[in-house]
């Protein structure tokens, strides 16, 4: 249930309209903080797959564009399409192991057409996103987030080493890397946290400086780009003969892109979390419209020539902490970022660090993305069945990424799909939340029209449950009082003259009660929230009537809206609060 009261930290909320100067101000502070993982991302694949010199400034310039546009398409919402709230948009790190493998396979235009397919996924994912809710948990896509890290860490060690041909010191590379590394480690540990939102830039600043007298920092093409301008038109285009390679790697771009809504999912939450003043349930049709804008991220990036769009984590934190929640803030930073897209200058100073700088950077990205992954996976509590997911997950896949487990004795599609761990430690956990899922299959399933005359067929619904469980009479009062109650608030909130719509119930037995599930049309006013309102002393009587009842005998009631359905869970004890 939501909770009650005010929050203290909130300035500006998210409809509000603060003065256009603050607004930018902070929409270029924001920038600052995300434009270097923006950019270096796709330089980082580019290096990795041997193909910078073609495509670099062109990838860097699109990212650029990309990223602004759906930072504002976010902000503002068109259509069902953004979350209405300040997420910040850029290139997802998550693509990168499977992103130079495409262009090793079968070049850029593979990538881009890999990218295209994969987003597709997202569209029906975003809109079915209520009915995946118990497939798509927090301990797959926190598995999933872990294998990322394992499965790019070898590249960023790759990037250490790599020096120019021309350096004489072959001692720069370690020093230059080590003295990034304790640079961004320094100011995480020591400094306030304003301050360690700076600290990865700025210990790109302090790795170049120490790359400089090594030999390592060339800037002649920087010296010679112009400070406004376009890139050299390099669309790499699209590989459509759809041959092998592409059959190959698809599943391990789609389970990337799942990743990717899984991590949107989240940031769709945390910012609703931090917007408003007063508490308020999520609002789960931000969150969707949060996906359906990732997914148009990425056919855009896969259409316009560099790698795909994510969510940034940063947009919570930076939220959190300055106060301002308000739209107009994600539109100034959408704007700058599409400003400085046609800055080649820019372009050229970020493709002039050198690797072990950017290597450095990399591992550090990993730490806290492999950490994200952890907390994520572990939200809802480490329990035996929890445990069994992550540990199998993880471990198998990383297991498949080393090729350690009967590789050679795969047939050659199983080998190609189970080559990234990544994919096939993914593919582990959602299987075994599947037969977790079979486990919890004995529940009872009603359908009745929203409607008065349907009581008694809810009545004997959730007295059967209660008997199966073993409760006690008071225990099977309570149940039948709070579905009796949930039914009545649903007609109260039913539109005159509508046609009454279907209500899908599921009963289950869970640790210490019963959870009801209940699918019905979609609800005007969300129902925590109205449980806290109509809960407070100042209600009427008459109207609050319903909600007392059912705070005094639910230990949890959810509400989550969609677009088209809604979902509430209805969790009574067996033993009296």
């Amino acid at each position: 249930m939501s909770g009650g009261g005010e929050t203290s930290g909130v300035r500006f909320e998210a409809t509000d309209r603060p003065p256009q100067r603050l607004a930018a101000a902070l929409g270029a502070q924001s920038v600052a903080l995300i434009v270097a993982g923006i950019v270096l991302t796709p330089v980082i694949v580019l290096r990795a797959a041997g193909a910078e010199a073609t495509y670099g400034a062109w990838a860097v310039f699109m990212a650029l564009v990309v990223s602004g546009a759906i930072t504002i398409v976010q902000a503002v919402r068109i259509g069902r399409i953004g979350a209405g709230y300040i997420l910040f948009m850029g290139t997802s790190g998550a693509f990168i192991s499977v992103a130079v493998a495409a262009i090793q396979n079968g070049g850029m235009a593979l990538l881009m057409t890999l990218i295209v397919a994969s987003s597709l996924l997202q569209f029906p994912l975003a809109a079915k996103l209520g009915l995946l809710r118990r497939i798509i948990t927090p301990a797959v896509g926190g598995t999933a987030i872990m294998l990322i890290a394992v499965t790019v860490m070898p590249i960023a060690f790759g990037l250490l080493q790599q020096v120019p041909a021309a350096a004489a010191d072959p001692s720069g590379a370690p020093v230059t890397a080590l003295a990034t590394l304790l640079v961004i480690v320094a100011i995480a540990i020591f400094a306030s946290r304003p301050w360690r939102l700076w600290s990865p830039l700025i210990g790109l600043v302090a790795g170049c400086l120490v790359a400089w007298p090594f030999g390592l920092l060339d800037l002649r093409a920087l010296a010679a780009a112009d400070w406004i301008g376009l890139p050299a038109f390099a669309w790499p285009g699209l590989d459509l003969g759809f041959g092998q390679a592409f059959w190959e790697l698809l599943p391990a771009f789609l389970i990337v892109t799942l990743v990717g809504a899984i991590e949107t999912f989240g940031d769709g939450i945390a910012i609703q979390r931090v917007s408003w003043r007063r508490p308020r349930a999520v609002d789960f049709r931000a969150v969707q419209g949060a996906v359906y804008a990732d997914g148009l991220g990425n056919l855009l990036s896969g259409l316009a020539g560099t790698l795909p769009n994510t969510t940034y984590s940063t947009s919570v934190a930076v939220v959190d902490m300055t106060g301002v929640a308000a739209r107009r803030v994600a539109v100034w930073g959408g704007g700058i970022m599409l400003a400085l897209a046609f800055s080649p200058k820019l372009a050229q100073l970020l493709l002039a660090v050198p690797n072990p700088v950017v290597g450095a950077y990399v591992v550090v990205l990993l730490l806290l993305l492999f950490m994200h992954g952890l907390t994520l996976a572990t939200e809802e509590g480490l329990s035996f069945e929890t445990s069994l997911v992550v540990g199998l997950g993880f471990w198998l896949g990383v297991g498949f990424q080393q090729k350690a487990l009967y590789f050679d004795q795969l047939p050659p599609w199983a080998a190609a799909l189970l080559s990234n761990g990544m994919t096939a430690g993914t593919l582990v956990a959602i299987l075994l939340t599947l037969m977790l899922r079979l486990k919890r299959s004995r529940r009872r399933r009603l359908q009745v029209p929203l409607a008065t005359g349907s009581l008694v067929e809810l009545q004997a619904f959730v007295q059967a449950a209660a008997r199966e469980a073993g409760w006690d009479r008071a225990a099977q009062r309570r149940l039948e009082l709070a579905a009796e109650e949930t039914l009545v608030v649903l007609l109260d909130r039913q539109p005159p003259g509508a046609r009454p719509c279907k209500l899908r119930l599921e009963a289950r037995e869970v640790e210490g009660g019963i959870e009801l599930d209940i699918v019905a049309g979609p609800q005007e006013a969300n129902l925590e929230d109205e449980l806290v309102r109509h809960s407070s002393d100042d209600a009427e009587p008459e109207a609050a009537l319903s909600f007392r009842i059912l705070a005094s005998i639910a230990e949890e009631l959810r509400h989550r809206q969609y677009h088209g359905v809604d979902f509430l869970t209805l969790k009574v004890a067996s033993r009296p609060l």
